[in-house]
């Protein structure tokens, strides 16, 4: 029975060796590391779920590199937010000899892990990292696709000072790379803007108890509270505002400016009363393909999409689009392609990068939130 079988399996390869020359396949091994434990679980497993989406995408296209069809693999990895356990993530999948990564979520663990995959020589393109720090290490293999703190806080800052007309601000951030960075270009903007700010404080990423820091930045009259931070932390210091009484304006960067920021405030937000920016954006025409990519996350995972899953697929995307332009999936053959990326149109809008690695133009949209719901303002470039 087994040399029938066999005699039938080769008279199949000999008659179709056409196909069978045609299906000839390489592997891509796709990195992922974001928070998918931990306060900000939720962000990560979006950002996750959009690198499966794309995963999914590029196999079902049989995408050919160098002449053989890839096979796209993800080796997805939880870095917690932390900075340690990201830099022992981003070891793991170069150990498992990945060609290139899309993460992590937060600068802070984006940072050190830049060097490693810098040592390594695997790109890695950051999908919501905007600290400035990111790309500015001098790191070839380092790049992200949405706009840094530098535009996202300073946005922002201007933005309270001449829209929502503040006098009284204060700052609190929770002291971590992206926090306390886009606070700074937040301070930064309101003074550029002809504004100032009368107080600042700090917390931490994993607190739940604001009253001290409340307290006492209530006693300022504040009519604008900027946060840095995410909206793990946001949430409770919503509701901590509402029950002393502090009705300023909560302004806050795109960590904050989630679909499920409203859950986590348990009903201490009232309209209009949160702005916030994320890092990234379209308009007109291409606003159609955006909203695709949400009705089909939403069909396929049965969720909203939080914040960067679209991004995250982009990065994935331009990142498979410089291997098939290359004709390989080694580091060193198409990071030199990657780095060239010009004009890609993706689901979140056009991708270019300079030559440290951002953006090129990048984009921001405002949202404010009503009824539970993200309001979006406008987008700014």
């Amino acid at each position: 029975m087994q040399v029938k079988l066999n005699s039938i399996v080769v008279a199949g390869l000999v008659a179709f060796g056409g196909v069978a020359m045609a299906q000839e396949t390489v592997e891509v091994r796709i990195g992922h590391v974001g928070p998918t434990s931990g306060g900000i679980a939720h962000l990560g497993k979006d950002n996750e779920l959009g690198a499966r989406m794309a995963i999914d995408d590029l196999n079902a296209k049989k995408i050919k590199i160098g002449g053989k069809v890839a096979v796209f693999k993800l080796f997805a990895e939880d870095d917690a937010g932390d900075p340690k356990q990201g830099t022992a993530a981003a070891q793991k999948l170069v150990d498992s000899k990945v060609h290139g990564v899309i993460g992590h979520l937060n600068s802070g663990t984006s940072i050190p892990a830049a060097k490693v995959y810098s040592d390594a020589g695997v790109p890695q393109i950051s999908p919501s990292a905007t600290n400035p720090k990111f790309t500015r290490q001098g790191f070839k293999t380092t790049f992200r696709v949405v706009a840094d703190d530098v535009h996202l806080g300073g946005t922002l800052g201007k933005y309270a000072v001449q829209k929502l007309k503040g006098k009284s601000i204060v700052v609190i951030d929770d002291r971590t790379a992206y926090g306390q960075g886009v606070a700074d270009e937040f301070e930064k903007g309101v003074k550029a803007a002809g504004g100032k700010t009368v107080g600042r404080e700090f917390t931490n990423d994993k607190a739940t108890d604001f009253t001290a820091i409340l307290t006492s930045l209530k006693a300022k009259n504040p009519d604008v509270v900027f946060f840095g931070g995410m909206d793990a932390v946001a949430g409770p210091m919503l509701r901590q505002m509402k029950a002393l009484g502090i009705k300023a304006k909560l302004v806050g960067g795109d960590g904050i400016c989630t679909a499920g920021l409203p859950g986590l405030a348990a009903g201490a937000m009232s309209d209009d009363q949160v702005y916030c920016a994320e890092a990234g954006g379209v308009e007109g025409a291409a606003k159609k393909g955006l909203d695709d990519f949400k009705a089909r996350f939403k069909a396929k995972n049965n969720l909203e999409v939080q914040v960067y899953a679209p991004y995250v697929y982009d990065a994935t995307m331009v990142m498979a689009a410089a291997m098939e332009k290359a004709g390989s999936p080694e580091p060193s053959k198409y990071l030199p392609v990657l780095a060239k990326t010009a004009g890609y149109k993706g689901v979140t809008g056009v991708i270019s990068f300079d030559d440290k690695g951002d953006i090129k133009n990048g984009a921001l949209t405002l949202y404010t939130y009503k009824g539970g719901e993200r309001a979006e303002l406008a987008v700014i470039r």
